[in-house]
């Protein structure tokens, strides 16, 4: 199989981006503010701090199990284990074995370059190797793949019920209004749907376009879809798995039963190599079709018109997915607006994908895209226990409550509780859950 180089088949601009500096990003981030996240902190103890004293300690898991993918084999390693490594634990990473060379190089990163071989232990291997790892006694595992494979990964997990950060799949929507800029709209349409041939959880797999700008839209889109570059001095490369090809045929085969269009594209580039697809744009879609319900996980773009705000965010949210999002729009106000009602872990305003390259941002799906979250605070946080700690500040040899019960103990206990929370505490309590 021809790819255009290393094990993914990725251009040298976008390994360079996507893969190192994507990395660089949270390393800086827990360098510079990661020590004040997981330092003891001391917490509000209300009344009782009158003779008590609280904190949390951030305390290492031990051995966290790191199980990584093959679409972005290196920063989607690095980030878990550096996470890792940062609070303190130890880690034993299992790369894909779509790309296993990738993950030996960075074990040996570790050990060579960083001193750390033997805290960072490598093993490959295939889906039985991973359920091994699982089940070997780690402390947290976390995977990024399937939702298939994650539901796996988390039942077996239960069995000993260690804990998991799941990062699964995406069936990222666009939403493009009426007052967005078009040109910029169609420019991150094209990056954001064929960056790494496609093959990205949080690519733009599905575009919901108003009426009033969907011609202008789809035009630009499809001349800059034509003018992208495909091979080893282009744009964008290769896929990377061969059985990932099969599976954007199935959708577009699907489709067009359906009576879907392709605009541009669709077939493989035999004079590249059989690992290339052509950037494809399709419109006449519905939610009836495979490639509007399920991963595709390829260059492909459908695009939809809509009536209204309404209806785009009524499509974007029927998925069983909620991984990344976008919306495009003139209007600062209505971009929060819109993004508030995306149902969707991560949400960007006039731009796509970029949310991951935010390193103090915790980045992780709902619904079916996953559990947890890697990258910010958060995710640094969750490679940690967390153990709460109460002093006595000054040692009596009893407090009111222990027994034998004093006989004024209720008539007091009664006065405080009124003194303290009975004014304003039902009307503290109706306005929290207002929100």
């Amino acid at each position: 199989m021809r790819r255009t180089g290393g094990e993914t088949g990725k251009t040298r601009c976008e390994a360079l981006f996507t893969e190192v500096f994507i990395t660089a990003a949270p390393i800086d981030f827990y360098a510079r503010h990661g020590g004040k996240a997981i330092r003891t902190q001391r917490v509000p103890a209300g009344p009782l701090g009158l003779t008590k004293r609280a904190y949390k300690v951030y305390e290492p898991l031990g051995v966290v199990a790191v199980i990584s993918p093959w679409n972005y084999p290196f920063s989607l390693t690095m980030t878990p284990v550096v996470t890792a490594l940062f609070a303190g634990n130890t880690v034993v990473l299992k790369p894909s074995e779509v790309t296993p060379l990738v993950g030996v190089l960075i074990g040996e990163l570790f050990a060579q370059a960083c001193g750390y071989g033997d805290v960072v232990q490598i093993v490959t291997g295939g889906g039985a190797t991973g359920s091994s790892l699982v089940g070997a006694g780690v402390q947290k595992v976390c995977f990024t793949g399937s939702v298939a494979t994650g539901k796996k990964v988390m039942a077996k997990a239960a069995e000993s019920l260690t804990p998991v950060t799941l990062e699964l799949g995406g069936k990222d929507p666009m939403i493009v209004l009426d007052d967005a800029d078009v040109e910029r709209a169609a420019n991150g349409a094209v990056w954001g749907a064929f960056s790494n041939s496609g093959q990205t959880c949080i690519a733009i797999e599905r575009a919901y376009v108003h009426a009033g700008v969907y011609d202008e839209f789809v035009d630009k889109v499809v001349a800059k879809t034509r003018a992208v570059r495909q091979g080893n001095e282009g744009d964008i490369g290769s896929m990377t798995f061969p059985p990932q090809l099969d599976t954007v045929e199935r959708h577009l085969a699907d489709a067009h039963e359906k009576g879907a269009k392709v605009l541009v594209g669709g077939n493989r580039r035999a004079d590249l190599g059989e690992m290339y697809f052509e950037p494809t744009v399709l419109v006449d879609v519905d939610h009836s079709m495979a490639i509007m319900r399920e991963e595709t996980f390829g260059p492909v773009l459908p695009i939809v018109k809509v009536a209204d705000e309404a209806e785009a965010l009524r499509l974007a949210n029927d998925s069983p997915y909620g991984l990344n999002s976008s919306v495009w729009t003139g209007s600062d106000e209505r971009g929060r607006r819109v993004a508030g009602q995306l149902e969707a872990g991560n949400v960007c305003v006039n731009d796509c994908l970029i949310s991951y390259g935010v390193a103090g941002l915790p980045f992780g799906g709902v619904k079916e895209s996953g559990i947890g979250r890697t990258h910010g605070v958060e995710g640094l946080q969750d490679m940690c226990r967390v153990k709460s700690v109460v002093e006595d500040r000054f040692k009596l040899r009893r407090e009111i409550q222990w027994y034998p019960t004093p006989k004024l103990a209720y008539p007091a206990a009664k006065r405080a509780t009124k003194l303290l929370y009975r004014r304003g505490l039902a009307a503290k309590l109706r306005a929290l859950l207002r929100g």
